[in-house]
């Protein structure tokens, strides 16, 4: 089977854990290869749910190894809650979660930094998770950052920790007046941290290129959506990471000679937590109908998402920055109870038609979708396993987005749970 990466081809809560989850069966191997527990995954097995903001997707299955890779930013005490929430459930975790001794650790002066930069940009906040994300990668590359492996020797963290804490306290009391938060409890309990992850930590590059040389299959695990991308994105409201496919090489330390396939996960609908532009947002009946339908509430903060129909050129977009090879449509389901379903094919721009999705963020703003309709179902979708089990009229409107994205559909969820899926060509 071939190697896969996974990855949000919108703005993010496409459904990618329950296709990881689901791919796991093909695979042996899972690396989440980017993002923090700004990532909300939900997993839905039998009558057990799980959210998972670090540990990848695929840990549901037993024999399965999942590893969080450098590029991930590390928060040790959502690792350690998650892995008690496992092992409480009867999920066996032992030798079976790996985490890169050289991925950088979420620190308390990172998550307070997020929430004071919030606070303090009012109506024109990014809208982040509060979690310390960009803080965290912001130390990373300014290269006085702590990395996971110094949580297993004073020596390494105490000066790293102290260093940090310069920094970011001066900047609390000048730019916020805030109050300095003080090392030395933090050196202490993040010491304690490190002793409880030890069995865990390891040299992932290696692991992995041992994996390799095994024929081990590898999912390559995304967080957040293409669109949210820093570089390819809808700048400045973004993640503070590379989300697209390429990020996955980085962000484990494999090369990408070894990847296969880039599937990209697609809502049937569009949706985006936060702020920043967004053309085909309903801000009407219709779009409140998707949410509450859709259950359109973000798993790691709660918010509700805003909701719009299928946006073409923002998926046109991520299939030329991540190179798809597949789709993966969730959510058709959703989409059951709507009599007419639009499908935005390109936007309107000081009367001019665009069909790719533009970088400036005034441009964006200001586009006026085009629609194009198509007659819904009207019927439940829930129990389809094939293809030739869909409605006519929902086979029609998937074939339909296939063409305008020019990339073929690969797999299909109508529901939450792992066996309400339909495999097609995933070769």
């Amino acid at each position: 089977m071939p190697n896969r990466v996974i990855v949000g081809a919108q703005w993010g809560d496409e459904g990618k854990a329950k296709i990881v989850d689901f791919l796991t069966l093909y695979a042996d191997i899972i690396v989440r290869f980017q993002g923090g527990a700004n990532a909300g995954h939900t997993v839905k097995t039998d009558d057990k749910e799980f959210i998972f903001h670090l540990i990848p997707s695929g840990i549901m299955h037993a024999n399965k190894v999942c590893i969080i890779g450098n590029g991930v930013v590390f928060d040790p005490k959502q690792a350690i809650l998650e892995i008690k929430d496992l092992e409480g459930k009867g999920i066996c975790v032992s030798d079976r979660i790996l985490i890169a001794e050289n991925a950088h650790v979420v620190l308390p002066w990172h998550i307070a930094c997020d929430k004071l930069k919030e606070t303090k940009a009012g109506k024109d906040a990014i809208g982040t998770t509060g979690r310390g994300i960009g803080p965290c990668y912001s130390d990373k590359v300014n290269r006085h950052g702590v990395r996971v492996c110094d949580l297993l020797d004073e020596g390494e963290l105490r000066p790293r920790i102290e260093a940090i804490a310069n920094f970011r306290n001066d900047e609390f009391k000048k730019m916020f007046e805030a109050e300095a938060i003080d090392p030395e409890p933090v050196i202490k309990e993040y010491l304690e941290l490190g002793k409880q992850l030890k069995p865990f930590i390891c040299d992932a590059v290696f692991y992995l290129h041992e994996a390799l040389k095994a024929k081990k299959q590898i999912i390559f695990e995304g967080a957040q959506g293409t669109i949210l991308d820093v570089d390819h994105g809808t700048y400045p409201f973004v993640t503070s990471s590379n989300t697209v496919a390429g990020s996955a090489s980085c962000g484990s330390g494999v090369g990408p000679t070894a990847i296969d396939q880039v599937i990209g996960i697609v809502k049937a609908y569009t949706t985006r937590v936060g702020n920043g532009p967004f053309p085909t947002e309903l801000e009407d009946e219709i779009g409140e109908k998707l949410r509450k339908v859709g259950g359109e509430y973000g798993a790691t903060t709660g918010r509700a998402r805003r909701c719009g129909w299928f946006d073409a050129p923002v998926v046109r977009k991520a299939v030329a920055v991540n190179g798809l090879t597949h789709l993966a449509i969730t959510k058709l389901d959703v989409l059951d109870a709507f009599k007419e379903i639009k499908i935005c094919t390109g936007y309107k721009y000081n009367g001019k038609e665009l069909l790719n999705f533009p970088n400036r963020l005034a441009v964006i703003s200001a586009c006026q979708p085009i629609y194009e309709s198509m007659p819904g179902w009207e019927c439940s979708t829930e129990k389809c396993r094939s293809w030739n089990d869909l409605p006519p009229n929902a086979q029609k409107y998937l074939t339909r987005i296939s063409e305008l994205v020019d990339v073929k559909i690969g797999m299909v969820s109508v529901g939450a749970k792992r066996d309400e899926s339909i495999m097609m060509d995933m070769e």
